[in-house]
């Protein structure tokens, strides 16, 4: 059961119906929270230290959210408050990543304050306090939140996104923040277990998971976060559920928009989404593995993650 609505103001609006937006690494997220954060009325943002902090301790912790109980919705609650705010001091903390979701230029080397425009000026904020109605956030990795963010915000809206696992291990194998979670001194198996973080389930994959391939190590990462997803859809009220195929925002992003917007009860800036990715362009990626994975890595992946796939529509080699 959750908990009783919790009255939060931030830079003087009233926190209503707060957007989250979830998925696997490289799912595409970062596309609809471009869209999000570009639509007026919204303030999106993501990678906030102080919100990366919480959720990375309960990802990697499950039991931390669960003893904790309604103070970790409120430990949450206050970081995503912390990150919303719109300041001189909060926009100074802006990662660049969230910046560009915005058009933004990246802060200059070394500065610790807010960029600069030529000739000195201070770069304006994302977004202007005053016309702010929806708050969002797409952090990395805020599947493993879901229930604890739903606890801080009973009204939350989430949308989910799903991409073929293929292709998403192949982004992972080329991204080396998502690799180093692999590293003998994060990788927590030993005193985590289940691990919904890493997807390992059984005790089998536990004792092999240090001599793993890395291939398999990002197949038990996706799987563990599309059982998250699929378990997510069971539970949550449809009005505050929304899944986005990223194969179908890479083919349609208008009628994806159009979904969203319907959704939200918000005009979502579609212009934001079409012509980001186009089918059979190296940056969609829609089933670019056949050609970034080797047959040993791509069989890898089926052979761990056969039944999610299938389940959710992506044939297998084994049925061409």
């Amino acid at each position: 059961m959750r908990s009783t609505p919790h009255i939060l103001v931030v830079n003087g609006t009233k926190v209503r119906r707060p957007v989250f937006i979830l998925g696997a690494p490289h799912s595409g997220a970062e596309l609809l929270a471009r869209a999000v954060k570009r639509s007026p009325g919204f303030h999106l943002t993501t990678g906030r230290h102080g919100v990366l902090r919480v959720t990375y301790a309960f990802a990697r912790q499950p039991s931390i959210a669960t003893e904790r109980g309604k103070g970790a919705a409120r430990v949450l609650r206050d970081a995503c408050a912390e990150a919303w705010l719109v300041s001189a001091r909060a926009c100074a903390q802006c990662p660049d990543e969230c910046r560009a979701l915005a058009g933004l230029a990246p802060r200059r080397p070394g500065r610790s304050g807010p960029a600069e425009r030529p000739g000195g000026e201070q770069a304006e904020p994302c977004v202007e306090p005053s016309g702010i109605v929806r708050f969002a956030d797409a952090s990395p990795d805020l599947i493993y939140s879901a229930d604890v963010l739903l606890d801080a915000f009973p009204d939350a809206q989430l949308v989910q996104l799903i991409r073929d696992g293929r292709d998403v291990v192949a982004e992972m194998l080329d991204d080396e923040r998502c690799l180093a979670w692999f590293k003998p001194g994060l990788a927590n198996l030993d005193t985590v277990f289940p691990n919904p973080f890493f997807g390992v389930e059984d005790h089998t994959e536990r004792s092999r998971w240090p001599r793993a391939a890395l291939a398999v190590k990002c197949a038990l990462r996706w799987r563990g976060s599309v059982r998250l997803s699929a378990r997510l859809r069971q539970q949550v009220p449809e009005e505050q559920l929304l899944t986005v195929r990223y194969e179908e925002l890479a083919a349609r992003p208008r009628r994806v928009g159009a979904a969203l917007s319907e959704y939200l009860d918000a005009p979502i800036s579609r212009t934001a989404l079409s012509g980001l990715v186009r089918p059979g362009d190296d940056d969609a990626g829609v089933g670019s593995w056949r050609e970034r994975l080797t047959a040993r890595q791509a069989a890898q992946v089926e052979k761990v993650a056969g039944t999610e796939l299938r389940r959710l529509g992506y044939r297998l080699g084994s049925d061409l």
